[in-house]
């Protein structure tokens, strides 16, 4: 799992990578990008947030066995 996710976020720091290098030699405008991908990231960690919290109350309590 700990390999999936360094992947990921390898792939994720490239991808800005890119951005970044075409927004500086003004091959693509660079603030409507940036804007856009934050707030992606903003529903993207809003959604995760959700997830996780269903999982921690819901899916958790029924793995443990009351005495």
């Amino acid at each position: 799992m700990k390999k999936i996710i360094s992947t990921i976020l390898i792939s994720i720091v490239l991808v800005f990578m890119v951005v970044a290098i075409l927004g500086i030699w003004g091959i693509i405008d660079l603030k409507n990008v940036m804007v856009n991908t934050l707030f992606s990231l903003i529903v993207v960690f809003a959604a995760s947030a959700v997830i996780l919290f269903i999982y921690t109350v819901f899916m958790r309590d029924s793995d443990r066995k009351s005495l």
